[in-house]
């Protein structure tokens, strides 16, 4: 599924992971959900590389191109849980792999001649973009179904997995004029309410959150539960709520690194 992209090996600090990019323009960052680049994670990447971007895909777990299956989905979450560049469980910060995510952000930014970038979170991925926004090329970032730190207590349940550096950083950016989107299902118990409270508490106009009716999601998903605004459970039909965020990601995608 991915013939029409090419595949380079990026290397930052020693670490070094596969990135499938495709298309022209400026260029925006996808990275994937648990657990994997799945075909429906794709089908999104292509749709912002028709609207004229160049994305770039790193692959953080699993396979490319492998469907969603519960089973797949636990060997994910397994190799998440014991991996050391992602931290679970973190409140207040990040896990490292968001250092090397920073890295391939400005030489994205760097290849393109200075283009402003995008990154799209989605799943145990959603807030690392909002630590990329560390790196002052990234001007466009969306947290779908954000759900690290997983919501095991009153704590994870609000907490926003950055550090409070990180934090400062992009509460300074939005009171400038910076803008953050969100996306989450109102009934998913893995990116609670208490998240998008957080994030409309600390950056105010900053933040633009989109929350969907459960039952707007896809009911042919293989998931067990609304969680994946953007792939597995979307849609794919104009004026359905899905795709309407869809569509409101492009826009906003279209909107920030313009110009």
């Amino acid at each position: 599924m991915l013939e029409r992209y090419t595949r380079t090996d990026f290397t930052h600090e020693g670490a070094s992971k596969p990135v499938y990019s495709r298309g022209d323009g400026a260029p925006v960052i996808v990275i994937h959900e648990i657990p994997g680049i799945t075909p429906e994670v794709i089908r999104f990447a292509d749709w912002v590389v028709d609207a004229g971007f160049r994305v770039h895909m790193p692959l953080l777990l699993g396979e490319v191109g492998r469907p969603l299956t519960p089973g797949y989905v636990a060997k994910s979450i397994a190799q998440l849980c014991i991996r050391r560049e992602f931290h679970i469980l973190a409140s207040d910060r990040s896990s490292p792999v968001t250092a090397w995510l920073r890295a391939l952000a400005r030489h994205v930014h760097e290849e393109s001649g200075g283009r402003k970038v995008g990154a799209i979170g989605m799943c145990f991925s959603g807030n690392f973009a909002l630590s990329m926004m560390m790196e002052p090329s990234l001007m466009a970032p969306v947290l779908s179904q954000p759900s690290m730190p997983f919501p095991l207590g009153a704590k994870q349940r609000a907490a926003l997995h950055v550090s409070p550096e990180e934090l400062a950083c992009v509460k300074a950016r939005c009171a400038k004029g910076d803008k953050v989107l969100g996306l989450r299902f109102k009934g998913d118990f893995m990116c609670p309410p208490e998240k998008f409270e957080t994030l409309r508490r600390e950056l105010g106009e900053g933040f633009e959150g989109i929350e969907l009716e459960d039952d707007t999601a896809n009911p042919a998903s293989p998931a067990p539960k609304p969680h994946s605004v953007l792939t597995v459970d979307l849609i794919d039909r104009d004026g359905e709520p899905t795709k309407e965020a869809a569509k409101r990601v492009i826009a906003f995608l279209q909107e920030r690194l313009s110009a």
